[in-house]
């Protein structure tokens, strides 16, 4: 991945001032909001992992209905 960011910024660097900057601008915003700063604990982690080992229950459209009904009338 190194070499595809030298290639960039060395194309980058061909183009002219302001453009330059544009992509500099460009850059620097995605460093700021990289999300690789947002880690979850191990404890989220093995909660993600036991949530998506078992499905989740869903009302069945029945029950939908019959609870819509209930709730309008």
């Amino acid at each position: 991945m190194p070499d595809l960011l030298d290639e960039a910024v060395a194309r980058v660097r061909l183009l002219p001032q302001d453009r330059q900057e544009e992509a500099a601008e460009i850059l620097l915003a995605i460093a700021a909001h990289d999300p690789s700063k947002y880690q979850l604990s191990p404890e989220q982690r093995a909660e993600v992992r036991r949530r998506l080992a078992s499905p989740p229950d869903h009302a069945s459209d029945a029950e939908v209905e019959e609870t819509f009904d209930r709730l309008t009338r």
